[in-house]
Order: C-alpha cells, then structure tokens, then sequence
C-alpha cells in the first residue's frame, strides 16, 4: 500500500482533532506461543492502518499544528547484532524515510521526551484498557506533569477514547483497501472449492483444512483471517468449532468457515456440502431454505437500506421456510414477531468485514440502525442448525448444520459479492464435486 493512503488518513484524523489535542496510539506487544517461541507478529490493526508501520515495540503520536511535524514514531533502535538473529529494523531514518514520520525517536527514550508533549495539551486521544501497561505509563507520565503544576505547566485534564473517530473512518474503504479484500475472498474462494474437490468420506477435518491452508499460502495470503472451522455432521451444529478432528462420514455434510488474510484484510466464506457429494433429501430441503434466505438478504444491500434490512430478509425467508418444513407451526408474522426461530437460527446475519473479521464500525447511530453507504463492507450469512437429540424433531433433520457465507461490498448502485467465485447452489456444489471424484 502507498504511502500517500496512510498520509491521507494520518491528515483526516488530525483535521478531526481539535487544537491542542495530541493523539497516542501504542503497537501490539509481541504475544508468547509457548516459552521460547512467538507467534507471527501481525500488527494492531488500527495502529497499522495509520501507519503501516509493521513491527512491534513502537508508538504512533499526532499532535495537529507542532511546527517541528505533526506525525512522530517511537521506534526500536538499528542493532547490527540484534538484526542478524532476528532481521532487520526500520529504525529512526527508515521510520522517517520509509514510513512517512515527520520525526522518530528510540523508543528507549519516551520516558523523557513525550511527557515534554503532553505538556499544555488540552486534550488526549488515547483508548484506555486495550494495553494496560501502557495505560500506566501513561498515567505516570500525566502524574510527573502534574507535578510541575506550580512552573505554569498545564495537564491534560481530558483523556477521550481514539476509538470513535478512527473506526468511523476505517469502516469506509478506499478503493485500495477493496482491492485487497477482493483479493483475499478470490483466494479463498479457490481454497473452498479445493476443498470440495478433495473430501472424502474417511477423510480428518483438519486434512480438509490443510487443503485450504495450502491455496492461501501458495497464493500469497501467509495466514487466514481466523481459525477456520472444519466441521462434520453435528460438529456443524457448534457454532465455533475449531477441533477439526474428526473421521467425515459419507452420510452427513461438512461446514467450512475459513477466510485468508491479505496484506492484513479479511475475507469469510463459510460453505457446507455433502461430504460424499451428493446431497440427501432432508438435507437439500433445508439447504436451500438457508440459499433463499441468504439470496434474500444479498438482495436488501444498497445504499440507503439500512444494517438490519438483510437479517430481517433472512428470518422472514427460513422462518416460512421452517414451517413449510414441518419444523415449526403457526403463522410467519407471528412466529417472527416471537422469535420462535432462534432454536434454529440463533445469529445475526452478518457483521462488518476489513482488517479485523468482526471489523469496527457501530451498527447504530444513536437508536437507529446504521444506513448503508458505498465502501462498507460486511458478511451475510444465515443458517439453520439442528444437533442431534433435539425433541419432537424428526431424526431425518439431525446433525444437519448449514451455513453460507459471503462477503458483500456496498456499491453505488447496490452491491457486489466479493466471493462469489465459489459455488453455492445443489447443482452447481455436486457438479464440482462429481467432476473431481
């Protein structure tokens, strides 16, 4: 991603903050696998987006109007020694010539320099109880100035959460960020249909999730986006499951849900099918209740509809569908108003989608659900899940689990399913499957 993308958002946030403020945004910390060992190092995401400044042991800080550059990096030093182990670092010239930082400093020194920028500052954007060690510090750092009180210095007396502000604007993507989302559903899209075209009966989920761990890593996408969730017959029926370890059976279908991560942006696609390839009848019937309730709920993303407009697409489809199933009684209107669905269908429908898997962004404004905007993001997924021993349920309709999953960008002019590159009717699901035998 260019430089100028992380500028643009830098200059939009300090236009947002007021004179006087000062913005202080740490890294993640390095987290421990095991004693020895790390795991990968993936950046905080809103810190990345501001930066794009990957490494650990740093802390972004934008002061609006500071004559010597409003965007500072605390950084670790250059060590010739340290980077022969563990690879080079940015240091202070490249966080300036590679990164964008008006200034940098090592961040050994923040103890001493950035008290001195907190002074006379009116107000801190900071987010509180994400990094409760830097929390402190900075308390400590408000403390020591508070002391100086007598000298004329001034002490923030306001700290307000980042957060707002920051995941306004991150909720909105740039055609670059689309870009990248486009690309990390197509991957994924590739790494599911791989996934259908090698299951077998016998085979251990986690042999179908190193299919599709596989195609993200051939394709450039090093990590997926979240565990995925590799679940056969009832094991569907638990929402996140992660074990992956059981023997498929010919008889039941195999749920997956698993996205790849692109230059740190999500996708999430979850299909089911049958693990021999073809659908039993119980099974193809409340398929395609969960297939028209999704289709129904695609349909309502436009500009100008609002966040729950899909969800109410989708209980309206799979609550009728449930009854013409036998499965519950009553009149729609009736059983939607009471809920009676939710034994069924017990999730939203979706949530936003980019960086993060569940991203950022309110899903009201005030006491009013969120109005759909071009650049926005989100996932549409409804189901049905029926575990095994439910009473007064037909035996025919347990272990069934379904979900279908895709993520769907907002448009202009109504919407675009960025993964729609894998298949997710009957027919299209046991062709492929009949095909690759």
């Amino acid at each position: 991603m260019k430089r100028s993308e992380f500028s643009k958002r830098r200059q939009h946030l300090l236009r947002m903050m007021e004179e006087g403020a000062i913005a202080i945004l740490p890294a993640k910390p390095v987290s421990k696998r095991n004693r020895d060992t790390e795991y990968p190092y993936r950046p905080d995401s809103d810190f990345w987006y501001l930066s794009g400044f990957p490494e650990p042991d740093a802390v972004l800080v934008l002061i609006p109007g500071r004559k010597h550059g409003e965007y500072l990096l605390f950084c670790r030093e250059r060590d010739a020694q340290i980077e022969q182990w563990n690879g080079s670092v940015a240091g202070q010239e490249g966080a300036v010539e590679q990164y964008g930082a008006d200034d940098s400093f090592p961040v050994t020194d923040i103890d001493d320099i950035l008290p001195g920028l907190l002074e006379n500052r009116n107000q801190v954007y900071y987010t509180m109880g994400r990094d409760q060690v830097f929390d402190q510090r900075l308390i400590g750092w408000i403390n020591q100035l508070r002391g100086k009180a007598r000298a004329g210095i001034h002490v923030p007396d306001n700290i307000t959460s980042l957060d707002h502000m920051l995941h306004e604007m991150r909720l909105i993507k740039s055609a670059t960020e689309i870009k990248r989302m486009r690309y990390a559903a197509q991957v994924s899209a590739r790494a599911h249909c791989r996934a259908m075209r090698a299951c077998r009966p016998g085979m251990r989920e986690y042999q179908i999730e190193a299919e599709l761990l596989h195609e993200f890593v051939f394709s450039g996408c090093r990590y997926p986006a979240y565990s995925a969730i590799v679940a056969g017959g009832a094991n569907a029926c638990v929402l996140h499951y992660t074990d992956n370890q059981d023997r498929l059976k010919a008889s039941d279908l195999l749920l997956i849900d698993a996205g790849a991560e692109y230059q740190n942006y999500a996708s999430d696609i979850t299909r089911t099918f049958p693990v021999n390839g073809k659908f039993r009848r119980a099974q193809k019937a409340l398929y395609n209740v969960v297939l028209e309730a999704q289709l129904a709920a695609i349909e309502r993303i436009r500009p100008g509809n609002h966040w729950n407009e899909p969800h109410e697409a989708a209980v309206q489809v799979i609550t009728q569908g449930l009854v013409e199933l036998g499965l519950l009684k009553g009149r729609v209107a009736t059983l939607v108003r009471k809920e009676a669905y939710k034994p069924f269908f017990m999730h939203r429908t979706g949530h936003w989608l980019g960086m993060d898997v569940h991203d950022v962004g309110e899903y009201k404004v005030g006491d009013s659900w969120r109005v759909l905007e071009p650049g926005m993001v989100m996932t549409v997924e409804p189901g049905i899940y029926i575990p095994p021993g439910v009473r007064g349920i037909d035996k025919k309709w347990w272990n069934i689990g379904i979900r279908i999953e895709d993520d769907v960008l907002v448009t202009k002019t109504g919407h675009e399913v960025l993964s729609a590159g894998v298949p997710k009717t009957v027919e299209e699901i046991e062709a492929l499957m009949r095909n690759h035998e």
